[in-house]
């Protein structure tokens, strides 16, 4: 099983946005002595997530923190646009708005309120790997 534990800015916060822009389910709500949220689990489509608020004097921070993110998260939904269009309604940054691409999936991206960036993939069609191959070695010669 794989399973994300994400750095939030605001955990109360980043639960309601998860579950109104990528239909999160809230599983389980972890609280320090003062009341407030040490970690909340949540399920988008049986991948399991932890939001934590970043911990003084560690390394770990948010992407919005460092301006910077070191991956994309992936989701494949039945329609790309209607997912975009729920996440930025729940208040999400436009990356990339719903584009079809040469292998095979019309895809857009955000920025939650922290920075993680999420992908929207709808598959479209089954293309080959040659065709792909194809495709980024003309995308290359062209750079």
């Amino acid at each position: 099983m794989f399973a994300l534990h994400l750095l939030v800015r605001d955990v109360p916060a980043s639960m309601d946005w998860y579950q109104q822009a990528l239909n999160a389910t809230l599983t389980r709500v972890l609280r320090m002595p003062d009341g407030t949220i040490a970690i909340a689990d949540l399920d988008i489509d049986g991948l399991p997530i932890a939001l934590a608020a970043p911990i003084p004097g560690t390394t770990m921070s948010t992407p919005d923190e460092t301006s910077t993110t070191v991956s994309a998260f992936r989701l494949t939904v039945p329609d790309a646009d209607a997912a975009l269009t729920r996440a930025i309604d729940a208040g999400a940054v436009l990356v990339s708005a719903a584009e079809d691409k040469f292998w095979g999936v019309r895809t857009a991206e955000v920025l939650d309120p922290s920075g993680h960036r999420w992908a929207f993939d709808q598959h479209l069609r089954d293309v080959a790997d040659g065709e792909i191959e194809a495709n980024l070695a003309a995308i290359m010669a062209s750079h």
